[in-house]
């Protein structure tokens, strides 16, 4: 009650005027907080009422001086003892107030608790309570609940041994049975000595082990069950107890890992085929509470006895009886604190199971088959192992130095015999690219696979993406993004996520070869205007592409889905990326037609050295295109006159042959013609068979020394020696080459004509 709690403050004061701090025990402070100074002061006056204290005041009680502490612990110990009243009946009420009172000063505890161990006092009212429990005198019994909850709250180690003493326990726990908040009393001994069964799967011969073992089992009882749960105000008053606790774990745990005898004969038990079923499930059970106490040991002394059950073959033996449900899930219990223990030491077993047993009753399948039965409707159990595996699978803890190819080797192991397992779920979920079940429970379930499987892409990075590929796992998966539970589609989208984050083309042609952002942009759209998690983690999606620049798959969406996304303005990501998609676009044309597109510069130069030049540059070229016959190396015409022989047989490379001749013939007569970049300048067959070629200059170049166009350069391309007419206009050198059809008529024309043919020097 309020008041109880007033009296219990050691020290109170008001402080920066909304808090109100004092001291429980011996370094240990609390505070209360309040919002408004007001509310403060309404609570420190009440306070000081029940304290009888004036609320002027700061602080309500004198600190103890420090010298007078240092004069308590040099004084002996008989001159500091309380003065208690003689353990009678009609004095109970008597001491259950002396104990209430001073629960609030360390001092007069430690005096108090001193002289309850002189003269057996304890021992004294522990008999009164069978006296009041034979004359069923209810007002004692409420009396003595007081005392022994006030005696465990005076946190004292003697005490307890006292208490807890095999003669004593049963008395205390009837003792506080009788709490006067109830109207009938709880039959705690009832339970522990009928309903509690101790069950020893091998006798155990050494007797204060025995009674190590009941003490501690009632202890905990008394802690969990029987006193009510600590308030805040009395959190730290059973701190003792919670360590005799611990301490008794820790004995009890040495004491069975030093008797040699007692695990070697547990052992043979559980490795021999021939044992019951119910023999086997209480050995398992036993070896699960074994490895519970081992977590209260030091580090040093964990790792010693489980370096001890290893050596005697605990792995081994949990994989025997696994058809019994409860065998399962101790022994799933127990692979859980090895994994804690030695990753690598569990990993190495495994790995040598596929030699020895099947793929069914692989240990780390039973652990995933474990996961995914869990019949907890909040997959409590579930989420324990997914932690379990996820430390089994991570690369972060396979570096050890003994063994360097272990993160290869158990990677190729896992994805051999347990990936199916751990997938098979999801699979058979997706069959058909729709959803088989949405309960709640299979999408907790599928959200933990999912999970996992995230944590793969990010640390896994070759047997991830080849088992994605092989299975369509991605598309699996994004079928999910239709469940009506949204953390399962966030979890689908997360996974995807993941894969892109990875910047791999690999996974980029896999997802715009599969159409993959089909789901996710119909989810999108689906969701609506809902501004919720589901479309924030979308849009980050589409911003994660745009700010990395991933060319193929911004490409992918513009030309597929932009027509669908293109309305949505409230954010820029896709206007960026559009954006993002023109410029890449931009940058591929003016790569393509630097290609071929010349220097502006060079053709400015190019047309002013044809204004400037003088007129004897064309009667210079007319010397150039007379020159005779005899500067053209004799190997050539060798090399024609075979090639003729090769083809007389052939119209086509008759055809061709003349038309590389006129081409050639032309090229060196109007070699000082300056060719363009248009595309006019390409040869155009005419109706009659010939090939028009049209040069396109200044009138000034194409024009002789006396200003008339240069007839004869068209007139000398006719191959019979005829003029052709020319078509050209003003500024516009015209040629027509003809082709006769007649074979021996242009061989003739060929032997008068030497000028036609090119010099491969030029």
């Amino acid at each position: 009650t309020f008041n109880v709690i007033c009296n219990r403050m050691g020290l109170s004061f008001p402080a920066q005027d909304t808090l109100i701090v004092w001291s429980e025990a011996e370094n240990y402070d609390l505070a209360l907080s309040f919002q408004e100074k007001a509310g403060c002061d309404e609570i420190w006056e009440k306070i000081c009422q029940v304290q009888g204290k004036d609320p002027a005041l700061e602080i309500t009680q004198d600190p103890i001086d420090e010298s007078e502490e240092e004069r308590f612990e040099e004084m002996p110990e008989t001159s500091h003892l309380v003065e208690l009243p003689p353990c009678e009946l009609a004095r109970l009420e008597e001491i259950a107030d002396l104990v209430t009172s001073v629960l609030s000063s360390p001092i007069r505890r430690e005096k108090l608790a001193l002289a309850l161990m002189s003269e057996g006092y304890m021992k004294k009212l522990l008999q009164l309570f069978q006296v009041c429990e034979d004359l069923d005198n209810r007002e004692g019994l409420h009396h003595l609940y007081e005392i022994v909850r006030g005696v465990l709250f005076l946190n004292k180690a003697a005490l307890f041994e006292v208490m807890f003493s095999d003669d004593c326990i049963m008395d205390v726990v009837g003792c506080l049975e009788y709490d006067p908040a109830l109207v009938q009393p709880k039959r705690h001994r009832e339970f522990l000595t009928k309903t509690a069964k101790f069950k020893e799967v091998i006798p155990i011969t050494d007797s204060e082990l025995r009674q190590k073992i009941h003490q501690t089992y009632r202890v905990q009882y008394i802690q969990d069950i029987i006193l009510p749960t600590p308030s805040v105000f009395e959190e730290n008053f059973l701190s003792t107890l919670t360590s005799f606790i611990f301490f008794n774990k820790v004995e009890i745990v040495s004491m069975l890992q030093e008797d040699e005898k007692f695990l070697t004969e547990v052992f043979a038990q559980l490795t021999d085929e021939a044992t019951e079923d119910g023999k086997r499930r209480e050995l398992v059970n036993f070896f699960k509470e074994f490895c519970a106490f081992s977590q209260t040991l030091q580090p040093q002394n964990r790792d010693a006895f489980f370096k001890t059950l290893a050596n005697l073959g605990i792995l081994p033996a949990l994989e025997i009886g696994m058809d019994d449900l409860q065998v399962r899930a101790a022994a799933t219990d127990i692979f859980s604190y090895l994994v804690e223990f030695s990753p690598s030491m569990v990993r190495e077993f495994v790995m040598q199971e596929p030699q020895q047993t099947d793929d069914d009753v692989l240990l780390i399948n039973v652990v995933i088959k474990q996961m995914i039965c869990d019949s907890d409707p909040e997959l409590g159990g579930a989420v324990q192992l997914m932690g379990l595996l996820r430390t089994l699978i991570d690369p972060e803890n396979m570096l050890t130095p003994t063994n360097k190819t272990e993160k290869t080797e158990f990677l190729s192991f896992f994805y051999k015999y347990c990936m199916q397992v751990l997938t098979a779920p999801l699979l058979a979920n997706t069959v058909d690219e729709k959803k088989s079940k949405d309960n709640f429970q299979t999408a907790q379930l599928l959200a933990l696979i999912l999970e996992l499987l995230t944590f793969c892409v990010e640390h896994h990075t070759y047997h991830i993406k080849t088992y994605i590929m092989n299975k369509d796992l991605l598309r699996r998966i994004l079928v999910l993004m239709n469940s009506k539970h949204t953390f399962l589609a966030l979890c689908a989208l997360r996974f995807m996520r993941r894969i892109i984050g990875q910047k791999d083309e690999y996974y980029n042609r896999y997802i715009i070869k599969g159409n993959l952002f089909e789901p996710v942009i119909n989810t999108l759209l689906d969701n609506g205007t809902r501004y919720n998690l589901l479309n924030s983690a979308i849009i980050e999606l589409f911003e994660f592409i745009k700010v990395e620049d991933v060319k193929s798959l911004i490409a992918h969406i513009i030309d597929n889905y932009y027509k669908a996304l293109e309305s949505i303005e409230y954010v820029q990501t896709f206007k960026g990326l559009k954006g993002r998609y023109e410029q890449e676009k931009d940058r591929q044309t003016l790569r393509l037609n630097s290609r071929y597109r010349r220097d502006a510069r060079t053709l400015d130069e190019d047309e002013e050295m044809w204004f400037h030049e003088d007129e004897d540059d064309d009667e210079g070229e007319a010397v150039e295109k007379s020159r005779p016959e005899e500067e053209f190396p004799e190997s050539y015409g060798k090399y024609m006159e075979a090639k003729k022989g090769k083809c007389r047989h052939s119209a086509q490379c008759v055809q061709t042959h003349n038309l590389w001749n006129g081409m050639f013939t032309m090229y060196f007569r109007l070699f000082t013609v300056k060719e363009s970049d248009d595309k006019e300048n390409f040869p155009t067959q005419t109706p009659t068979g010939s090939f028009k070629f049209t040069f396109s200059h200044s009138a000034g170049a194409a024009n002789g020394a006396n200003g008339k166009p240069a007839a004869s350069h068209a007139a000398s391309a006719s191959p019979n020696g005829s003029p052709a007419k020319s078509d050209a206009t003003p500024g516009t050198l015209v040629v027509k080459v003809n082709y006769p059809d007649d074979e021996d008529e242009e061989e003739e024309d060929e032997e008068q004509s030497p000028r036609k043919r090119p010099r491969l020097g030029s």
